[in-house]
């Protein structure tokens, strides 16, 4: 049999395994019934129907004909994977403003287009955004401002 339409193949080799991934995993625990469902319930139904729709998808990529699979760019992807990571190491000894700028600085490099005005009423924006919502709403503990400058953050106001 020939592939004719190589991206939906991927797509719903991609789907198949997702769906029995979860299923798998979901095997560990007790799976209850409709009325009074288990821990196993909903990834179980839920990866059986995502792997349902994926063999669909993959059958379907050998009777039409669709696009090939593009090219790889392995840039973009390096780029937002590392920005959230650093967001996540250093959230704690940075603070909430200085990795909101290290997250959204080499999220936006990882684009096509990288406009420095954008890219900072975007930071902006997000910022005042997480702080008011995160910080001030919920009253999650997130520290704000980097530990050096905790004690000039709480003067002004915006540390916790």
């Amino acid at each position: 049999m020939k592939i004719r339409a190589p991206k939906d193949f991927w797509a719903g080799l991609m789907f198949i395994a997702f769906g029995v991934g979860f299923m798998l995993v979901a095997r560990n625990y007790a799976m209850g019934t409709a009325v009074r469902m288990g821990p196993a319930y909903f990834p179980t139904v839920l990866g059986g129907l995502l792997a349902v729709i994926g063999l669909a998808i993959f059958a379907k990529s050998f009777v039409t004909s669709g696009p090939p699979v593009p090219r790889i760019v392995l840039r973009p992807m390096t780029l937002i994977v590392v920005a959230i990571v650093l967001f996540g190491v250093f959230l704690k000894p940075l603070g909430l403003i200085v990795c909101a700028a290290i997250l959204i600085g080499l999220g936006a490099l990882g684009g096509h287009e990288f406009k420095a005005k954008e890219v900072a009423i975007l930071y902006a924006v997000l910022t005042v955004f997480s702080v008011i919502v995160f910080i001030k709403g919920l009253g999650l503990p997130i520290p704000t401002c980097p530990v050096f400058l905790d004690d000039a953050c709480r003067r002004i106001g915006i540390g916790i």
